[in-house]
């Protein structure tokens, strides 16, 4: 039997992690999800102007394009890893506001212990693909 190098291991991990953050960074782009996930925003978040529900979507999208990208060029793995890492505890108070108001969110209300766990192994892939360069 042969052994996989953990390189290989490494660079699977990254593109199938580089695959699913630009994906989901697209989706801030359309406009029914960008409504949605800008309701998901707590209130005691929400301001005007630049740092506006709406924008605050733009540019979490933006991060997930970049952090993916990032995740695909190895001078730049360590750093889009820990960005990432950065921004999934970022944004887990609106999923966590979300899971709290699945009446208003429906199926994007993602219930909070799945979406926890979820989030929890999203970092720790982050930290391996991040080591494993």
């Amino acid at each position: 039997m042969d052994i996989v190098a953990p390189g290989v291991i490494g660079m699977a991990i990254r593109i199938l992690l580089a695959m699913a953050f630009i994906g989901m960074g697209v989706t801030h782009f359309l406009p029914a999800v960008q409504r949605t996930m800008a309701a998901m925003i707590p209130p005691p978040l929400r301001w005007k102007g630049v740092a506006s529900p709406r924008n605050l979507v733009i540019f979490t999208g933006l991060c997930e394009i970049a952090g993916g990208l990032g995740l695909l060029y190895p001078p730049t793995v360590l750093a889009a890893s820990i960005c990432l890492i950065v921004f999934l505890v970022a944004v887990f108070p609106a999923n966590a506001y979300a899971a709290a108001h699945r009446e208003r969110f429906g199926r994007a209300a993602f219930p909070l212990i799945p979406r926890l766990i979820g989030q929890i192994v999203l970092i720790i892939l982050l930290v391996v693909a991040g080591v494993l360069i």
